[in-house]
């Protein structure tokens, strides 16, 4: 039996949730007796080789085609390796890139497919996963059947992987730019430059709700708080369909799921959809104005006043 995780990366480094995906994809192997591969696609991947190898046997596939993640082509390489690996199961962080790939490479293969992940069982030799529903309220406990098994997982769930003592094999994929469809045409990327950690990835994390009226006072305060604490920046979805924060920064059950180390909300009220997305974080701080806020009822600390007031007391202090 053979495990495929898909390997997530900048170019130059893998994803730190790619190393949870693959810490998961162990404890499978365990139940499973299975051997664990990399699979990674991109152009110019040396150091995303070197560095995979450090934790498991690699297959990659490095070809100009495949310089950005177009769901097509890259989930056509994805079913191809899985076929000839005879992977019995795909497995990738639950983020944006394998949402967008693993579902189509899923369908390819006829596989089932169980999103979001975040704990298995195995049952007189039936694999059981579990994944949370309406918004985190339920878990649901579902089984994959016939064929392989595509699984994305969900980061905070899982620690890590630590890296093996000496280096594993690489071994280069073949792409024939005649069988890679050309459905999806990249057109370009647009992102906020700025030096603030990855907010998946970041130990601190410091997020903005509705108080907010204007980018200019999002990023004074949100933006300002955070730059004091070397944290990423969140926001809940009432400022993204406001436009006053990208829609990169939303945390949340239809935007990202976060669990830093810190975690402090500004003005978030704590709708359940927004929990969803950072429940699992080690410390929450809160500051709202209603002592009512469902906030509070996961805050480690929670302070009710208005954060106009104290988060410009905090970053002088903090300065200081």
């Amino acid at each position: 039996m053979s495990i495929l995780v898909i390997a997530e990366h900048d170019g130059m480094h893998l994803r730190a949730g790619s190393k949870s995906a693959l810490s998961a994809a162990r404890e499978l192997a365990a139940l499973q007796d299975a051997q664990i591969q990399w699979l990674v696609l991109g152009s110019g991947l040396e150091a995303v080789v070197a560095e995979a190898a450090g934790y498991a046997p690699v297959v990659f596939a490095d070809h100009p085609l495949l310089v950005h993640p177009t769901a097509d082509r890259y989930a056509q390489v994805i079913a191809d390796v899985a076929r000839a690996r005879g992977a019995t199961l795909i497995v990738a962080n639950a983020s944006t890139f394998a949402k967008d790939i693993l579902p189509r490479a899923a369908a390819l293969l006829g596989a089932g497919m169980a999103g979001d992940v975040t704990g298995f069982a195995q049952n007189d030799g039936q694999l059981l996963f579990r994944r949370p529903m309406y918004a985190g309220a339920a878990t649901a406990t579902v089984t994959l059947v016939e064929g392989p098994r595509v699984l994305t997982v969900r980061a905070s769930a899982f620690p890590a992987a630590d890296p093996l003592p000496t280096l594993a094999a690489s071994t280069a994929w073949p792409v024939d730019p005649a069988t890679l469809p050309n459905l999806i045409e990249y057109l370009g990327c647009e992102s906020r430059p700025g030096t603030r950690p990855e907010l998946t990835e970041a130990r601190v994390v410091v997020s903005g709700g509705r108080p907010f009226r204007s980018s200019a006072e999002f990023e004074e305060l949100v933006g300002g708080l955070a730059d004091a604490l070397g944290a990423a920046v969140g926001c809940t979805r009432a400022l993204v369909d406001a436009g006053i924060a990208p829609n990169e920064w939303q945390v949340g059950q239809t935007g990202k799921v976060v669990a830093p180390h810190l975690y402090v909300a500004l003005g978030v009220s704590g709708a359940i959809q927004h929990l969803a997305g950072m429940k699992n974080s080690r410390v929450v701080v809160a500051i709202n104005s209603d002592p009512e806020a469902p906030i509070f009822s996961v805050a480690n600390y929670g302070l009710v006043g208005d954060v106009r007031q104290f988060v410009p007391e905090l970053i002088r202090e903090l300065a200081r």
